[in-house]
């Protein structure tokens, strides 16, 4: 479905800085005059509309005053050239265009391109040119813009996202800063975003899973050009589909005892179903034994819907310690509460030494303790979480995801897990993740709480937190994906995402791991 994904793309994440210094080294030191590489990206972009939208009615492609614009004034030569109806609008005057932007103005207007200024046409005229297209280029801004978008193009923005047509956005959505994937005003909202020479990091996470739609790679043939320019890259994109081979081959002769023992310790009163996700996550999600430590009153509840679970009801924080001997990894936070009980089970948790998935309640406590770092434990908090962490605003989170994520690694040691669209995973001294991909249907509550329970599994049965982390995350979305696939997203519970794990499981499994009617226990 276009806008809910990728095409098969690069791993490594880049700045737009960085970019941009990969197409200067190409031009200055390889020797590729601009104006093909500009060549290039257009011929790209128009294959990639013509696939999409084969028959896509009259063309309106917006054109701003940079390199951005010169790819769309190109485009919509190519369009001409193929006999297309074509709506050329300039919001920047091309009076004021510069080298390689100008010549392919004059390349449009060469090939019969009718260009229209905006500041040219009346209110009707202006209805009119949206009133009549059926497909949007934007090629307005690109990434050597920052801030909110100022007039006209915000206005032009805006028309856009209410015209009702798909958009082609040119290497990333007007709008949109594309190293930080923060929208600072208005953004266009693409329905495919072709972009070029290397992946810029903010189209993946923050608002650029929101207004990017179905994100396309063209190298413009530079792959070879990136690591000789001396760029490095701010961090990997991942998915289910690339971190699904990592998953733990399981010989004929597995039991139970090589798959780890993951202790949840959740679901203070009024809290229990907290604890419920988390520990039904991990049972289906691999681990070899799972007991869950809750209060009393939720044993019997928590039995009825879990059996294969172990359950102990605990009133106190020092009843915890025999569950703690035998666990191999320890999942503290969900529903736990701030109360007496809650800090008495966390203070038990950090105190074991042992591997922990620390989550909700988990981390906000430790937000209002003197922050103690380790190297074994994988937080895994929300922007609302983080904030609290690091004694910032949630806005201060949003505006700088990867910053921040890598921050909380600083500080508190070992590895965090940013959720939100575009999950971020840091750890010290490694280079940060970012899983694409986001799901509304997850904004509710409980999704937390399922993937605390699968980074618990995953962590015991991987033994390495940042694998884990990547693991549970790209899987967690991966089933919430295919659940609303069936249902839809606003009805989507905690308890749908659960049910289609294991068949996410069984399609990855390792050829050769098949069930041996001689395995025991």
């Amino acid at each position: 479905m276009l806008g809910s994904g990728v095409y098969s793309l690069p791993e490594l994440l880049y700045t737009a800085d960085a970019v941009r210094a990969v197409d200067r080294y190409v031009i200055e030191q390889v020797g590729v005059p601009g104006f093909d590489l500009m060549q290039r990206a257009a011929s790209a972009a128009f294959r990639q509309l013509v696939r999409v939208w084969p028959e896509p009615g009259l063309l309106l492609v917006l054109c701003g005053a940079g390199n951005n614009g010169g790819d769309g004034y190109l485009v919509a030569a190519n369009a001409r050239r193929h006999g297309m109806k074509v709506d050329c609008v300039a919001v920047s005057d091309p009076d004021r265009l510069q080298g390689d932007a100008r010549a392919a103005y004059q390349k449009a207007i060469a090939d019969g391109v009718m260009v229209q200024r905006w500041s040219d046409l009346d209110e009707v005229a202006r209805d009119a040119v949206f009133a009549r297209c059926g497909l949007v280029v934007d090629a307005m801004l690109g990434t050597g813009t920052s801030g909110a978008p100022r007039a006209p193009f915000d206005e032009l923005i805006r028309r856009c996202n209410l015209a009702g047509q798909p958009v082609l956005a040119i290497d990333l959505p007007s709008g949109l800063d594309a190293t930080t994937g923060v929208a600072p005003g208005a953004v266009v909202r693409a329905s495919v975003t072709v972009t070029f020479i290397a992946l810029k990091a903010g189209l993946f996470t923050g608002q650029g899973a929101e207004y990017c739609g179905a994100v396309v790679f063209e190298a413009l043939d530079t792959e070879d050009q990136i690591g000789r320019s001396g760029q490095q890259p701010v961090a990997r994109r991942l998915d289910w589909a690339s971190v699904q081979a990592g998953l733990p081959r399981r010989s004929a002769t597995a039991h139970k005892g090589r798959f780890g023992h993951v202790l949840i310790v959740a679901g203070d009163r009024g809290y229990g179903g907290a604890g419920l996700l988390a520990a039904e996550a991990a049972a289906r999600s691999g681990a070899g034994l799972v007991t869950l430590a809750t209060r009393p009153e939720h044993v019997t509840a928590a039995l009825v819907r879990c059996p294969s679970v172990m359950v102990q009801g605990l009133i106190h924080g020092s009843e915890l310690a025999p569950l703690l001997n035998k666990a191999s990894v320890v999942v503290c936070g969900p529903g736990i509460g701030q109360g007496a009980w809650g800090q008495q089970m966390l203070q038990q948790v950090l105190a074991s030494g042992k591997p922990q998935v620390l989550d909700a309640d988990a981390l906000n406590l430790m937000a209002r303790r003197v922050p103690v770092r380790a190297t074994d434990h994988l937080l895994t908090p929300h922007p609302g979480e983080a904030a609290r962490l690091l004694d910032v605003s949630v806005a201060d989170i949003e505006a700088d995801r990867l910053g921040s994520v890598q921050a909380l690694a600083r500080r508190f040691g070992g590895t965090v897990l940013l959720k939100g669209a575009g999950t971020v995973i840091a750890t010290e001294g490694a280079l940060p993740i970012i899983i694409s991909g986001s799901n509304p249907g997850m904004a509710t509550g409980g999704m937390g709480d399922v993937l605390s329970g699968l980074a618990g599994s995953l962590l015991a049965q991987l033994g390495d937190a940042p694998e884990a982390a990547a693991m549970a995350a790209a899987l967690h979305l991966a089933a919430a994906c295919q659940a609303s696939q069936q249902q839809g997203y606003m009805g989507l519970l905690p308890t749908d995402v659960i049910k289609t794990i294991p068949s996410l499981l069984a399609a990855a499994e390792v050829a050769g791991a098949e069930c041996d009617p001689g395995a025991g226990e």
